[in-house]
């Protein structure tokens, strides 16, 4: 079998790695990028239904979980999301500002795809796709990569193949196992931004399947003011997939369904509308339907008239609306989790390049990290800059 020798070679073509090759390519070096899919960027392709929410403008440290919560500082400090937005623009690459900060393209992910392909080919990269990686093996200061089809030799190796997320588009735990052969620590790795599920003491809740609102939704000091949803086995929607990367198994979230309402509110509409029943006042703050489910199980009489009402059961009621306590019994795990919480621990790597502490050569970028995004563009302005990290300095 043919051995070939590269500068570095760079485990998966997902965003992390493409921006890693190009960037490593255009210094000059011999850049091989192998992944085991048919096509590049296939996380990419389906984000943000199609059209990629390809970065934040709005992007810290703060806005990741990381067991060094200090860890991306310096990565994302270097590259903004404003140099990733010149290097769109120079594309002429169409996009718009949803809200919170998130961009995304105006036509179709597919265009950033084409732009990172075409940065790796201006750095002479040479992609190689549908290759299964058999073994990866390191003596004299060397890599060994065999695959189905050959075997590659290099002094710098990078792991850049994400986490398990999302398995039906080929993901795997591929780079924990090849940490752990090198002796690197992985920390525990976890679904992220990942729907609930519900037990069937709350099956009442599944009736409302499709039902949005927005809310403020907690775990214990950690909230988010966005959409929740229900869905046939539980809690979606963006303000749940946010918090389900802070939930442990057991754990109760808080969910506020009233945020735009001060304490009173319901004892103030009794005085201005006594006449109105307590279902139709609810009605008026949320969808009907959850109205009428969550009424059930409030201290009122759902056709009871305000003025009918007593002060402290309106008080109550309006407690449990902007403090209601759901028992998530799960998640629906990686084959819905948008990304990866935990992976190669950041003790084993220099935040400026990336780089093994022990074994010179070997890097982790992107998912692969224990470094975890908040829904909203956060994972790939991640991946882009962890990929520069990296790429400048093999």
């Amino acid at each position: 079998m043919k051995t070939e020798n590269y500068d570095c070679v760079i485990l998966g073509a997902g965003g992390a790695g493409l921006m890693c090759a190009a960037t490593a390519g255009q210094r000059g070096r011999k850049v091989l990028l192998l992944d085991h899919a048919n096509a590049p960027g296939k996380k990419i392709l389906i984000s943000g239904g199609g059209r990629c929410n390809f970065t934040n403008t709005k992007t810290t440290h703060k806005n990741y979980l990381s067991k060094n919560s200090h860890f991306a500082k310096s990565a994302l400090a270097r590259y903004k999301p404003q140099d990733f937005i010149k290097l769109v623009d120079k594309y002429h690459i169409a996009w718009h500002e949803k809200t919170l900060g998130q961009l995304f393209c105006d036509v179709s992910a597919k265009q950033i795809v084409a732009m990172l392909l075409d940065e790796c080919e201006k750095g002479k990269v040479d992609l190689k796709l549908s290759k299964e990686i058999k073994s990866v093996s390191h003596a004299d200061d060397l890599f060994t990569v065999e695959t189905n089809s050959g075997a590659y030799k290099t002094s710098n190796l990078v792991i850049a193949t994400g986490g398990p997320s999302i398995p039906k588009m080929g993901a795997t735990g591929f780079a924990y196992d090849l940490a752990r052969q090198f002796k690197m620590k992985v920390v525990e790795p976890k679904p992220a931004l990942v729907p609930f599920t519900l037990s069937k003491d709350e099956a009442l809740f599944t009736e409302l399947s499709g039902i949005a609102t927005d809310t403020i939704t907690k775990h214990g000091k950690t909230q988010f003011k966005e959409a929740a949803l229900f869905t046939h086995k539980g809690l979606s929607g963006p303000a749940i997939l946010q918090i389900s990367s802070y939930w442990k198994h057991g754990d109760a979230i808080t969910i506020d369904f009233t945020p735009e309402q001060k304490q009173g509110w319901l004892v103030e509409l009794k005085d201005t509308r006594p006449n109105i029943n307590f279902e139709t006042a609810i009605s008026q703050q949320l969808p009907a339907r959850l109205a009428e489910v969550l009424c059930k199980k409030l201290p009122v009489q759902n056709n009871k008239e305000l003025g009918d009402c007593k002060n402290a059961n309106l008080s109550k009621a309006e407690a449990l609306l902007k403090n209601w306590q759901f028992n998530p019994n799960g998640t629906e795990g990686f084959a819905k989790a948008e990304v990866t919480i935990g992976g190669i621990s950041t003790d084993e790597l220099s935040s400026k390049t990336m780089e093994s502490k022990k074994i010179k050569g070997l890097y982790a970028i992107g998912e692969a990290v224990d470094v975890t995004g908040w829904l909203g563009g956060y994972n790939f302005q991640w991946a882009w800059a962890s990929g520069i990290a990296a790429g400048e300095v093999l």
